[in-house]
């Protein structure tokens, strides 16, 4: 069982920046963060592989930027450029070998 741990929600102006992170307790092949907005399905925003694969949603290529510290088991999602279409409560998920863990979710509200 990993429990992760997520950090750095809020509010923000659009164009302003935030930082998440989001602590795991155990070490996981693939860390990652999807959101999901009031009335819309939770979608994929960024992933990152242990050996540093990245992906990234095509709505916040160049904006956004996925990197984790595999030592402190954390994986961060540094968000620039914030539009108010990025509102939405940001998940982390890591995989191990058996399944898929969630994080318990951190609102990102951004203003126009």
């Amino acid at each position: 069982q990993v429990q992760l741990v997520e950090s750095g929600g809020g509010l923000v102006q659009a164009g302003g920046s935030l930082r998440l992170s989001c602590v795991a307790s155990a070490s996981t092949f693939s860390m990652g963060w999807s959101r999901q907005a009031p009335g819309k399905q939770r979608s994929m925003v960024a992933r990152i592989t242990s050996g540093g694969s990245v992906f990234y949603a095509d709505s916040v290529k160049g904006r956004f930027t996925i990197s984790r510290d595999n030592d402190k088991k954390t994986v961060y999602l540094q968000m620039n450029s914030l539009e108010p279409e990025d509102t939405a409560v940001y998940y982390c998920h890591a995989q191990d070998a058996s399944r898929l863990y969630w994080g318990q979710g951190t609102q990102v509200t951004v203003s126009s």
